[in-house]
């Protein structure tokens, strides 16, 4: 089974612009997601997609492998399906630019399922971290995700769901953390499908593959990492690098 990684990457940013080239304790953000994402041997190439000139010469003059996207492209997954079209692979991992403490373990877990008994069920994989405070679970940033009893996302949205109107009920929460294990033929087939209005009203790609009735496997992980959405996160990265 052939793997790969894409890391889709745009320069511009609502909240951050430019946030991907960003210093990190001397190097760009985008240059130690990728450096992260090879470090962890588990694919056979990495590569960034991206739009911009300036990501594209940051990664190739580093070394690294780039691929200029053609279109304008609603989200990373059109994005990565425009540069997968032409490879011979069997799963395509999408791993987000803004996150250089990538490691290897969760990365793991999103792949094994493919290896699972229910493998044949698969569309796609992702992964969701517990959350407790209730600040996060309030964010309109935060995605959440539930899942039914046997992992399969059910629906995500950035509303607390599930909605707690009965408080003596145990409810765990769960935030959606952004890397997906694609199967090729999902990855293009979704490319080809016109959003719909739940993907348009919530802003959240994944919500088309469930709008279409393809199956999400989630995968419970532990370790959170450090999404850069904010000038703030982008110091918190900082100390926690050194």
């Amino acid at each position: 089974m052939r793997i790969i990684a894409m890391i889709p990457a745009r320069y511009s940013a609502s909240r951050f612009p430019g946030k991907l080239m960003q210093d990190l304790e001397g190097k760009s953000v985008i240059l130690r997601t990728y450096e992260a994402t090879v470090k962890t041997r588990l694919f056979e190439d990495v590569y960034v997609v991206t739009d911009s000139d300036v990501i594209f010469k940051e990664i190739v003059s580093h070394g690294g492998q780039a691929i200029m996207s053609k279109d304008e492209h609603e989200s990373g997954s059109d994005r990565i399906a425009e540069a997968v079209a032409g490879l011979e692979v069997d799963i395509v991992v999408n791993v987000q630019g803004d996150e250089p403490f990538t490691e290897k373990s969760s990365l793991e877990q999103v792949l094994n399922v493919f290896k699972g008994h229910d493998a044949d069920q698969i569309d796609l994989a992702s992964l969701m971290v517990e959350i407790t405070d209730w600040d996060e679970i309030e964010n309109p940033n935060t995605v959440k995700v539930i899942v039914d009893h046997q992992n399969f996302a059910l629906y995500f949205s950035r509303h607390p769901i599930p909605y707690p109107r009965d408080k003596s009920v145990p409810v765990r929460y769960f935030k959606h953390k952004g890397i997906y294990a694609f199967r090729k033929s999902a990855l293009l087939e979704f490319s080809q499908l016109p959003m719909r209005s739940i993907e348009a009203s919530e802003k959240i790609e994944c919500l088309r593959y469930l709008e279409y009735g393809k199956k999400i496997k989630m995968v419970e992980t532990v370790i959170e990492g450090v999404e850069i959405d904010t000038p703030e996160d982008l110091e918190r990265a900082k100390r926690l690098w050194k």
